[in-house]
This record gives structure tokens, C-alpha cells and sequence, in this order.
């Protein structure tokens, strides 16, 4: 009953229980803190800490925690408290605790460290585990963004010659090591994957504990290469519904393991970054960066749409003479400009994600684009009608001509918002950019120009006779 309890509980951090636990801090009441802490779960300590209004109060309550529990809670904590807490501890202390992690999340660790501290920790850590301090460094050599990068080498691989039942005697003696496995993978006498087992399979087959694993074992089994982009791994793993992955080096041995839990991790990043660079930001501008930084980040966007729109204001100049006679035609550029800049960055979005999950080739770049053309021609055909009704009632004189004019411009600029919003992703990519990037704060400032442009063309075109 009590664990239920605790598992349904969440830690309320308010200004009362911050105060408490000050207090006992202040009064080194460590028995009672370590009993505090020992009751709540890693994540709700990693808030506690974090919440802490004094940086030596976080300092002390993170002291007393033994090294695996500091191991995840540290993980947890955001990256201005943790750098605070890592400044307060020496290297043996760090290396205690790096040495209580998986291998993944201990090179992602250190990764952050300065270089000093990163080797004096590494040189602790390989007096208490060679092994461990091995691993971390070969890790550490691949890059951040890769299969290598983010894998563990925490995995257990299995010699087709083992009978089912040694298999089951060396998982037992490896499992402690590993995080989470459903799979173990089935190897031949050079180190080569070559099959895959479940967890359920290889229970099923303790009927016949000495049949060998390679009579057992699934052949068809999917594994990526060290350098494999992780969006790469992340469609791998998302198309076929895999829960872990093997990494193999050019040789096709095993040399770590992708969970499902990193995927995700990899898979929020990835959309933060594309989501923060379509809007022309970063996606950690609120947890590192200051006032400061994030306006030196985000003003060259600012400017160069800036620039953009100018355009529009010399397009809205040349046509001064028609604006005079017809100031509704003032009233309707910003919903012709809003919703073609909108249509453009709706069909930028799709298709940046679209490129990013594998759903679009773009080598066969007309298939996105033809279905594009059909949406946009029932969108634009909508609410032209529907805007050039409006017109129609708004306008004093001239209404047809005038209703004509913002329902033509309204149909033709959601056409060309649509093509240029499909298009503009595939182009970047092809030519190595980033689509996230070209298709960010200057495609609704383009397709304003575009949208104003086309409707005062036009405009001009159909009512300049009329009212002269």
C-alpha cells in the first residue's frame, strides 16, 4: 500500500518546503535529509534541487546522496545547477559518480566537462575500471549526432554454438550490467551479428534446453553502422517498431546498443531544432542563454525579413496612384499577405518534417509537390470565394471588379505560397542546407511580398479603366 501511495504522490516544491529544508540544512540535520531523500524518487530530488533558492543548499543536499542515486539525479538537474554542483566537486568525487552510470549517459557527461577536469576524471575513474574508463573514451571519439554517439555498450551478444541453456546462465551473469533488454543478439566465432533472439523466444525454448541458439536464433536482424545519422537510426527504429538496435563497425561486430529511450530523446531534440530554427531561435535559448545572446541570435532573422518586407513597401509605393482612389484595397493586403504567408509556412512545415522522417524523397520531388498543387487549388478556390464575396458587400462602387481583384489575388497567391513553401525544403536540401533554416522566418516574409504584389497587380490591372 505504501509504495502504491508513493507512486502516485508528486513532490509539491513550494516556498514552505524549500524554507524546511533550509532549515535542516542549516542545522546539518543530515539523518533526517538522507531519510527525506531516501523516501522520494530520482526526478523529484533532481526538482527539489534545482528549486532550491541558495546554490550551497543544493550543494549540500546533493553531497548526501549516495553515488548511484547522484548518478541519475545529476542528469536530471538544469545545466546552470548542475554546472554548479559539478564546480563544487573534485575529480574523484565526479569519477564516483560517473562510474555509477550506463556508458551513454557517462560519455554525454563528461562530454560537458572541461578538458582538464574531463581527463583527471577519466584517469580516476580508469584506477577503479579500466574497462569503464575504455568505454567511455571510445564513445567520447564518435560524433554526438551519431549512432556512436548516442549508443551504450552495455549489451549482451550471445556465440551461436551456446546451448539455450548456457544462454541463460550468461544473461544471468550479464544482466546486472545492462540497463533495459528485450533482445540479446547471436554472434559467430568472429564477433559477426548474426541473428537476433527475444527474451520471450528464448524462454520458449527451454523445452529443449541443448538445442543450440543458431537453430534458434531470428537471422533477419537490423543493426546500423557507427557513423549512421541518429535521425537515420531514429526512422530505422521508428519504421520497424524496434525497442533496441545493434551498432556494428564496418566488420559487422557488434560494438553497442540503441534503446528505444534514447530514440525519443533523439527525436525531441530533433524537432526542437527544427521547430527553433524555422522561427529563426535555439532550442535551448531559455536554459543557456542570457537576454544578450538571444537578441544577438535572433537579429539577423529580424533584419534580414525586415529587408523583405521593405520590398512590399516599394511595391505598395509604385501603386500609390490606384490606393488613393480605392482605400478598401488597403484594408485587404493584410489578410491577402497573412494567409498566403501562412499557406507558405504550413507546407514548409510539413515538408521539413517530411524530409526529416523519411516520408519524402527528394528524388522524386514532384510527388509532394502535385499533391501540394491539388491541396492548394482547393484551399485557394475556398477562400478565394469567400474573400471575394466579402469585398463584394465592403465595396461602395465597382463592386465586381473589386471582388475579382482580392478573390483572383487571393486564389493565385495561396497557389504560389503553396509551391514555394514545398519546394523551398527540398531545394535547401539537395544543396546540403538545412531546411529547417531556408524555410524559416523569411518564408512568410517572402510570400507577403509575393501575396501584396499579386494583388495589387492585379488590382490595378482590373479597376485602374474602371475608375478612370
Amino acid at each position: 500500500m505504501a509504495e502504491e501511495e508513493k507512486y502516485n504522490s508528486s513532490l509539491d516544491v513550494d516556498d514552505e518546503l524549500i524554507n524546511e529544508i533550509h532549515q535542516l540544512i542549516s542545522s546539518k540535520s543530515d539523518a533526517i535529509l538522507k531519510q527525506i531523500l531516501a523516501d522520494l524518487y530520482n526526478y523529484d530530488i533532481s526538482v527539489l534541487i534545482n528549486n532550491l533558492k541558495e546554490t550551497e543548499d543544493a550543494i549540500y543536499l546533493f553531497k548526501l546522496l549516495p553515488d548511484e542515486t547522484a548518478s541519475e539525479v545529476i542528469l536530471e538537474l538544469d545545466d546552470a545547477r548542475r554546472e554548479q554542483i559539478v564546480s563544487s566537486l573534485d575529480s574523484e568525487e565526479i569519477s564516483d559518480i560517473v562510474g555509477e552510470m550506463y556508458s551513454d549517459d557517462a560519455a554525454d557527461f563528461v562530454s560537458d566537462l572541461t578538458d582538464d577536469i574531463k581527463e583527471e576524471v577519466l584517469q580516476e575513474l580508469e584506477k577503479d575500471d579500466k574497462e569503464d574508463s575504455d568505454e567511455i573514451r571510445e564513445l567520447l571519439t564518435y560524433d554526438e549526432n551519431t549512432a556512436g554517439g548516442i549508443m551504450a555498450k552495455e549489451f549482451i551478444a550471445l556465440n551461436e554454438n551456446l546451448t539455450v541453456e548456457e544462454a541463460i546462465n550468461q544473461i544471468q551473469e550479464k544482466a546486472e550490467e545492462v540497463d533495459q533488454f528485450y533482445n540479446v543478439w547471436v554472434v559467430n566465432d568472429k564477433n559477426e551479428l548474426i541473428g537476433i533472439i527475444s527474451l520471450k523466444r528464448i524462454i520458449i525454448a527451454l523445452k529443449n534446453p541443448k538445442q543450440l541458439l543458431k537453430d534458434v536464433k531470428n537471422p533477419d536482424v537490423i543493426s546500423v553502422e557507427a557513423n549512421v545519422d541518429q535521425e537515420e537510426v531514429a526512422r530505422i527504429m521508428q519504421r520497424y517498431d524496434l525497442v533496441s538496435l545493434p551498432v556494428v563497425d564496418n566488420k559487422h561486430r557488434v560494438i553497442g546498443k540503441i534503446s528505444i529511450d534514447d530514440i525519443v530523446d533523439v527525436m525531441e531534440e530533433e524537432y526542437s531544432e527544427d521547430f527553433a530554427k524555422m522561427t529563426g531561435t535555439d532550442a535551448e535559448e531559455l536554459e543557456k542563454k542570457s537576454p544578450f545572446q538571444i537578441a544577438k541570435l535572433r537579429l539577423p532573422w529580424i533584419l534580414i525579413t525586415m529587408g523583405i518586407e521593405l520590398i512590399a513597401v516599394f511595391v505598395i509605393k509604385s501603386h500609390n496612384e490606384i490606393l488613393e482612389k480605392v482605400i478598401l484595397l488597403a484594408a485587404f493586403m493584410p489578410i491577402i499577405s497573412a494567409i498566403s504567408g501562412n499557406t507558405g509556412l504550413q507546407s514548409a512545415a510539413i515538408v521539413v518534417r517530411a524530409i526529416d522522417t523519411g516520408l519524402v524523397n527528394i528524388n522524386k520531388w514532384w510527388i509532394p509537390l502535385i499533391r501540394q498543387i491539388k491541396t492548394t487549388l482547393i484551399i485557394g478556390f475556398v477562400v478565394g470565394v469567400i474573400i471575394a464575396i466579402i469585398g463584394y458587400i465592403m465595396m461602395d462602387t465597382n463592386k465586381t471588379a473589386f471582388a475579382l481583384s482580392v478573390g483572383i489575388s487571393m486564389f493565385i497567391s495561396i497557389n504560389i505560397a503553396g509551391i514555394v513553401g514545398t519546394t523551398t525544403p527540398m531545394i535547401s536540401k539537395k544543396l546540403g542546407f538545412d531546411p529547417a533554416v531556408t524555410s524559416g522566418p523569411f518564408e512568410t516574409a517572402f510570400q507577403d511580398v509575393v501575396g501584396i504584389s499579386i494583388f495589387l497587380t492585379i488590382s490595378t490591372f482590373l479597376l485602374s479603366h474602371i475608375i478612370n
